[in-house]
């Protein structure tokens, strides 16, 4: 019985690391060439070509070390590239509005 569990506990593990690699690279393919340029980043075909390494590995190749290198490749792309990319192509913006200015909003010398 505690060995069914431990083996549930590891499978759900694994898929929590396909997911992640997967939304990893998702992420990656929408995001445009030239942002990785602009935030001084990888190239996106090295990101796509890691994040496909790590979701093939995830899927075919039950090597923990593998899978986990993947999931190093997939937080890194998400905690620092991400960001990084938003903040380029202006995606980090919440709430504002297209009139606002550099102060405030712009509200027509009312």
């Amino acid at each position: 019985m505690l060995l069914t569990g431990f083996s549930t506990l590891i499978w759900l593990l694994y898929m929590a690391m396909l997911v992640l690699a997967v939304v990893a690279l998702v992420m990656a393919a929408m995001a445009r060439e030239d942002a990785y340029r602009a935030a001084d980043k990888q190239q996106k075909s090295f990101w796509l070509i890691i994040l496909g390494v790590a979701v093939a590995v995830n899927l075919f190749v039950p090597m923990l070390f593998l899978q986990l290198a993947g999931l190093v490749a997939s937080i890194v792309f998400l905690v620092d590239v991400r960001p990084a990319l938003r903040a380029v192509s202006g995606g980090g913006r919440r709430g504002g509005s297209s009139s606002d200015g550099p102060y405030g909003p712009y509200n027509g010398g009312r």
